[in-house]
C-alpha cells in the first residue's frame, strides 16, 4: 500500500510577546489598555456586590480573569469594526462602547476620564440591572446587550447562538465593501456547537472578513474543555473551513493585541478569516462570585496558578518594569477605574446595607409591550391596493409571480440578496421560484451549502445590518433545523434589544403535503411560526395576492415568513398587467364568496379548493361566505372581517390541511369565541388533517389529509345547524 503525506495550507501559528514587543507599545496605547482593563475588574466586582444585594435580576457571568482580553483586542480594531458576544460578554460590550466615545489620542496618564465614556459605564450598568436608562431599556440585562452605534451587534444568551449572526454581519460589511471586519467572541464550549462549525464553513467558502474569537477559559459550567473537544487546541478546526488559525496566552496582552491588529489588517487586505483561540481562565463559577474549587470541578492549586498569570496585576507590574509606565501612573488610571464605576453605582442604586436599586429608573410597566413590531413607519407614504383596484390583468403562473417580484426587488434595491439551497441552479431553483434571476443578478441570488441554521443566522446578521435578504427554507420540516436562529434570534431580537432593532427579513417555504413526500418534508408550520410574535405571516393563495404581500413582507421592517403550498406553484391566476409595484396590507382577510347560512375561514391553497365546495353548497341552496385570512401571525387576525360576516351567518368553519397540531384554528376559534359570543349560534368549529405525520403512500396520504367531501358535510351540517 503506497502511503502519500497530503500538504495543506493551513497556517497556524502560536504567538508570545518579547521584551523587544513589550518595550516598543507605545506608552499611550498601553494605559489605555490598562484603563479597560481595570475598569472593567472593577465593574464585574462592583455587578457581583450587586447581585449579591438582590439589586441585579437574574444570573450574573463575570468575566474577572478574562478582562485584558477584551480591553487589548478592542484597543487592536478600527472604531467602524463590529463585534459580536457570548452570555459572558460584559468585558467586550464595555470595551468597545467606552473605546467608540475616546478620542484616539486620550491619554489616562493626563486626562480624567470624558463625560461620555463615564456616561457608557452608567448606561451599561443600568441596562445590567435591567433600568430604563439602559442601551436595551433593561429589556436585555446581562446578556443581550447592544449598541450598534458603539459597532456591538448584540451578545447572546444561547451558547453559539449569536456566531451565524456574526458571520451574516461579516457578510453584509463585504457586500457594502465598507473595509470594516467583525470580532465574534464565544466560549469553548460554543466551539462544539453545530452553529458554530456551519457558521465557519460559510465564512471560509465566501472568505468573509470574520474573526472568531475563542476565549478557551478551560470550562463550559463545570464540564473541562479536554472532555468536550476531540483536539486540544480549537484553532485547530480552521483549517476545516479554509482559515487561518492563530493561539496567545490570554494573559500576554501585548500578544493579543498585536495578534489581533495583524489578523485584522490582513483580512483588510483580502486574508483569510482567522480563528484565534486565548488560552486563559475565569476566576469565578459559571455565574456568581464563588470559586470553580466551591463546586468540586477544580482545586484550589489550579484556581491559584492562573491567578498568579492574571493580566490585572502581571500587566501594570510589567510595564513599570519596562519603565513604559509609572507606579503613580498605574494608580492614577486604577483610581479613575473605580471612580467611574463608584459614580455609576451611585447613579443606579441608593447606597446602604443593602444598595437598592433607585425605583424612579425601573421602566414603566405599560412599556413591556413596546418594539414588539415596528411602529409601521416604512409604510407611511405607501398605499395598499386590492385587485378591484386594477382594470387590466393576464394569466400567470404562480412560480412566476414570485421570480417576477423577487427580480423586482432586486432591480430597485441592491441589497436584496436571496439565499438558499440550489436558489441559483437549474436556472431558477429546484421549483423555479427563483426563475430567470441567477443570470439577471447573478450577485444577489446565493447558493448555500446545505446548512439552515448556517445560512438563516447568517441572514439574521445580514438583516440587521442593512441588508435585505430573502431566505428560502427548501421545506418547511427544515425550519426545525435552524429553529434557534428562527425563533430564539430572528423572532425576539427587536423586543429582546430595545425594541429598536430592524430585522427587515423574509423567508419563503414551499408547503409539500400531497406529494409524497412524507413525515419530513411535509410540515404545516403555521402554528411554529405563530408561537413567537415577532413573526408576521402570510399565505398568498394566488399570485395576485403573492405578489401584494411580497411587496408588503419586504418593505416591512419586521421579520416575515411566507408560505407557499406546493399546489399552487403551477397555477395560472389573473395579476395586473402592467404592475408588480401593489402592496397588500398585513393583518387584511379577503371575502372570496357572500353568503348568509355559514363563515368559512381558510388561507392558501385551501381556498381554490372551497371555490370547489362553494359550488357543491349551492346545489344544496347553502349561501356560504368563504374569507381568506392571508396574515397569519396571531395579532394580525382580521377579526374585523370576521365580525361582520358572523353578524349574517352566526356559525363559522375554520378549514386548514395542517394537521391538528400544526393548525392555529383552536386559538382562532376561541378568540372568536370570546368576541363574538353573542353572534355564535354554537361553537365554532375547525377541520384539520389527521394528527399524524404525512404518509408516503398514496393512498393513506389521502386518507390522512382533509378532503372536500368531509368538508363539504361538516359545513353543510352547520349551515344547517345540524350538530354531531
Amino acid at each position: 500500500m503506497k502511503k502519500t503525506p497530503l500538504a495543506n495550507d493551513f497556517d497556524r501559528q502560536y504567538w508570545k510577546a518579547e521584551k523587544t514587543d513589550l518595550a516598543a507599545i507605545d506608552p499611550r496605547l498601553a494605559s489605555q489598555i490598562l484603563f479597560n482593563t481595570l475598569l472593567i475588574n472593577e465593574f464585574e466586582h462592583a455587578l457581583l456586590r450587586l447581585k449579591n444585594d438582590d439589586c441585579v435580576w437574574g444570573p450574573v457571568h463575570t468575566s474577572v480573569g478574562q478582562e485584558a482580553l477584551a480591553a487589548a483586542t478592542i484597543a487592536a480594531l478600527q472604531k467602524g469594526d463590529k463585534i459580536a458576544g457570548s452570555h459572558r460578554a460584559h468585558h467586550q460590550f464595555l470595551s468597545k462602547t467606552v473605546d467608540f466615545v475616546l478620542n484616539e489620542t486620550w491619554d489616562p496618564r493626563k486626562e480624567d476620564l470624558p463625560e461620555e465614556a463615564a456616561s457608557a459605564v452608567r448606561k451599561t450598568l443600568a441596562e445590567i440591572m435591567g433600568l430604563a436608562s439602559g442601551y436595551c431599556g433593561g429589556r436585555g440585562g446581562s446578556m443581550h446587550l447592544r449598541n450598534i452605534e458603539a459597532g456591538v451587534l448584540g451578545t447572546n444568551a444561547i451558547v453559539g447562538g449569536g456566531i451565524p449572526i456574526a458571520t451574516g454581519a461579516a457578510y453584509a460589511e463585504k457586500a457594502q465593501q465598507t473595509g470594516n471586519v467583525v470580532v465574534c467572541f464565544f466560549g469553548d464550549g460554543a466551539a462544539n456547537q453545530g452553529s458554530f462549525h456551519e457558521a465557519c464553513n460559510l465564512a471560509g467558502i465566501w472568505n468573509l472578513p470574520i474573526i472568531y474569537f475563542v476565549e478557551n477559559n478551560l470550562y463550559a459550567v463545570a464540564t473541562q474543555a479536554g472532555y468536550a473537544c476531540a483536539v486540544g487546541d480549537i484553532s485547530l478546526r480552521a483549517g476545516s473551513y479554509g482559515m487561518d488559525g492563530r493561539v496567545v496566552d490570554g494573559h500576554d496582552v501585548v500578544a493579543i493585541y498585536e495578534t489581533v491588529k495583524a489578523v485584522a489588517d490582513g483580512i483588510r487586505q483580502g486574508n483569510h478569516p482567522c480563528i484565534i483561540e486565548a488560552k486563559c481562565y475565569r476566576r469565578y463559577h459559571h455565574a456568581g462570585d464563588q470559586p470553580g474549587s466551591a463546586y468540586g470541578y477544580r482545586d484550589k492549586k489550579e484556581e491559584a496558578e492562573w491567578m498568579k498569570k492574571d493580566a490585572v496585576d502581571t500587566f501594570p507590574a510589567a510595564m513599570i518594569n519596562a519603565g513604559i509606565l509609572s507606579q503613580p501612573d498605574v494608580q492614577r488610571i486604577a483610581e479613575m477605574a473605580k471612580n467611574s464605576v463608584d459614580r455609576a453605582i451611585d447613579a443606579c442604586a441608593i447606597a446602604g446595607t443593602p444598595y437598592v436599586v433607585r425605583d424612579e429608573l425601573w421602566p414603566e410597566p405599560d412599556t413591556a409591550g413596546f418594539g414588539m413590531r415596528s411602529d409601521g413607519g416604512e409604510f407611511e407614504n405607501i398605499s395598499f391596493s386590492e385587485v378591484e383596484d386594477f382594470d387590466e390583468f393576464k394569466e400567470t403562473v404562480y412560480s412566476d409571480a414570485i421570480s417576477a417580484v423577487t427580480g423586482r426587488w432586486m432591480d430597485k434595491n441592491k441589497q436584496v440578496v436571496a439565499l438558499g439551497e440550489e436558489v441559483a441552479n437549474f436556472g431558477g431553483g429546484a421549483y423555479g421560484a427563483t426563475k430567470g434571476l441567477p443570470t439577471r443578478y447573478p450577485e444577489q441570488v446565493i447558493n448555500t451549502p446545505i446548512s439552515e441554521a448556517g445560512f438563516v443566522g447568517l441572514a439574521c446578521g445580514a438583516a440587521m445590518s442593512g441588508m435585505r435578504p430573502i431566505v428560502e427554507i427548501m421545506f418547511p420540516d427544515f425550519s426545525l433545523v435552524a429553529a434557534d436562529q428562527l425563533f430564539n434570534q430572528i423572532g425576539k431580537a427587536r423586543h429582546m434589544y430595545g425594541g429598536k432593532t430592524d430585522l427587515p427579513i423574509v423567508v419563503r417555504t414551499r408547503i409539500a403535503t400531497g406529494c409524497g413526500y412524507g413525515g419530513q418534508h411535509s410540515m404545516d408550520p403555521v402554528a411554529l411560526f405563530a408561537l413567537f410574535p415577532g413573526w408576521r405571516i402570510v399565505a398568498p393563495g394566488n399570485a395576485f395576492d403573492y405578489i401584494g404581500l411580497f411587496n408588503t413582507a419586504m418593505q416591512s421592517l419586521d421579520p416575515v415568513v411566507i408560505l407557499e403550498h406546493h399546489s399552487s406553484y403551477t397555477e395560472k391566476f389573473p395579476v395586473p398587467k402592467n404592475s408588480l409595484d401593489y402592496f397588500i396590507a398585513f393583518g387584511k382577510g379577503k371575502r372570496v364568496t357572500a353568503g348568509d347560512d355559514v363563515t368559512i375561514l381558510a388561507y392558501g391553497a385551501m381556498i381554490e379548493r372551497l371555490k370547489h365546495v362553494h359550488k357543491e353548497l349551492e346545489t344544496s341552496d347553502i349561501s356560504a361566505e368563504i374569507i381568506d385570512l392571508r396574515s397569519l401571525d396571531l395579532p394580525s387576525i382580521d377579526y374585523e372581517i370576521i365580525g361582520k360576516s358572523l353578524k349574517k351567518t352566526n356559525a363559522v368553519v375554520i378549514v386548514e390541511q395542517a394537521p391538528k397540531s400544526q393548525s392555529i384554528g383552536d386559538k382562532i376559534a376561541a378568540a372568536i369565541t370570546e368576541r363574538f359570543f353573542d353572534d355564535l349560534d354554537a361553537p365554532p368549529v375547525c377541520l384539520t388533517s389527521m394528527d399524524v405525520p404525512c404518509p408516503v403512500s398514496r393512498k393513506l396520504e389521502e386518507n390522512v389529509l382533509i378532503q372536500e367531501v368531509e368538508i363539504l358535510q361538516r359545513v353543510k351540517s352547520v349551515a344547517k345547524r345540524e350538530w354531531p
